[in-house]
């Protein structure tokens, strides 16, 4: 301890000790009767003593006020400063979360904008293909109508074409049977095959003014009418008897026999056959002598 702290404490603590122990005080009177012997010299000298140490004890307690009032004042500045601090790094605490908050603001406005863009952009992906299934659906459409009627064309000229062709080789078949028929009957057996071709102006047979061939087969006084055809129907069947009776009238003749011969009998037309005495020989058919 040094001696400044030593002199100190006995100026705080000896009016303590002298007011309170008589030891103490008997030994400070003792040690300062040789400075003053007089009694009230002495009672003066300790006195004023007394009163410096009071004074000291006070200034001591002012100091000590002064510092605890001066360590209070700096602990209310430190917590002053302490919660300006604090206020500050609130502020800048809130300052940050505002700044991230308007931030995640951003992001979720820029991804709801590219969410927006990437569904626009999908729609109009697919609307153009929707568009182009729809430009080759329409293209597929306009090629099979094409191809439709291309083989429709097609068709109908082979049609056309397979008509004619049959109605000549028809033709052509019934010529050739016919000449056939008149070159083995007549150069074998001697019998009259005859091919009319007669006028028939009160359109008896086919309901009109037209001409009318007949195929006729004489021998002996036998008549009988044939029919060469490439194909018959069941109203060509009651053609065929119409035309039998147009022959017994014009030549006043009666038919012993109706003969239809023909590849392709349409089968309604049988029926008719039977009634109206028609013989049929079609493919699966042969003529007998």
């Amino acid at each position: 301890m040094v001696e400044t702290e030593i002199r100190e404490l006995i100026k705080r603590e000896l009016p303590h000790l002298i007011a309170e122990d008589p030891g103490i005080r008997d030994f400070i009177l003792r040690t300062v009767s040789e400075y003053y012997t007089p009694r009230d010299e002495f009672s003066d000298r300790f006195d004023r003593i007394l009163a410096e140490l009071q004074r000291d004890r006070e200034e001591q307690s002012r100091k000590w006020e002064e510092q605890r009032l001066e360590r209070e004042r700096d602990r209310e500045e430190q917590r002053l400063k302490w919660e300006e601090q604090s206020r500050k790094w609130e502020e800048q605490r809130l300052e940050r979360e505002r700044e991230r908050e308007e931030q995640r603001l951003k992001w979720e406005e820029q991804r709801l904008e590219r969410e927006r863009d990437r569904e626009e952009q999908r729609l109009k992906w697919e609307e153009q293909r929707l568009e182009r299934e729809r430009d080759r659906e329409r293209d597929r459409e306009e090629q099979r109508l094409e191809r439709e009627a291309l083989l429709e064309k097609v068709n109908r000229r082979y049609d056309s074409t397979i008509g004619a062709l049959g109605s000549r080789w028809g033709l052509y078949s019934e010529t050739s049977f016919r000449n056939g028929l008149q070159g083995i009957l007549a150069e074998s057996f001697g019998v009259e095959v005859l091919n009319l071709q007669e006028s028939d102006p009160e359109g008896e047979v086919f309901g009109r003014p037209d001409q009318v061939e007949i195929d006729v087969i004489i021998k002996n006084g036998l008549v009988i009418v044939c029919e060469l055809k490439s194909s018959i129907s069941k109203s060509e069947m009651y053609t065929f008897d119409r035309k039998v009776a147009f022959y017994e009238k014009r030549y006043q003749r009666s038919v012993n026999r109706k003969i239809v011969i023909s590849p392709m009998v349409d089968s309604r037309a049988f029926p008719v056959a039977e009634r109206l005495g028609i013989e049929v020989y079609s493919y699966a058919d042969q003529v007998e002598a």
